[in-house]
């Protein structure tokens, strides 16, 4: 069998780091909005995880009722996350074609 071409093969993974840097770049400047309660909390995250806001209606807070409105916060934060991170992956899964180069990190690429 032929030896691969290390050369072709490193100048690969590097174009592959800098679209995957160039993606993720992309990413923090994306926002995603979630919400809970049919709309009583929202909250805005960015491709990156970054919250950026939450908005709580008036309506939604109850003196007598405090958990429930920690509970949408909690339902909306966590379903921004969940949006985000697909989001996430479908632009980083197609730059590497669906590899996982997780064993490059220890190559300190």
């Amino acid at each position: 069998m032929p030896q691969p071409n290390m050369n072709q093969m490193l100048k690969q993974v590097q174009k592959m780091q800098a679209d995957m840097m160039k993606a993720q770049e992309a990413l923090a400047n994306e926002t995603i909005e979630a919400s809970a309660g049919g709309g009583m909390v929202t909250v805005t995250i960015t491709g990156d995880l970054a919250i950026q806001a939450i908005a709580i209606d008036p309506e939604a807070i109850d003196p007598e009722d405090p958990e429930l409105l920690q509970d949408m916060v909690l339902a909306a934060v966590n379903e921004a996350i969940r949006q985000a991170q697909e989001l996430a992956a479908k632009r980083m899964g197609g730059l590497t074609g669906g590899m996982d180069l997780g064993a490059l990190g220890g190559l300190g690429l």
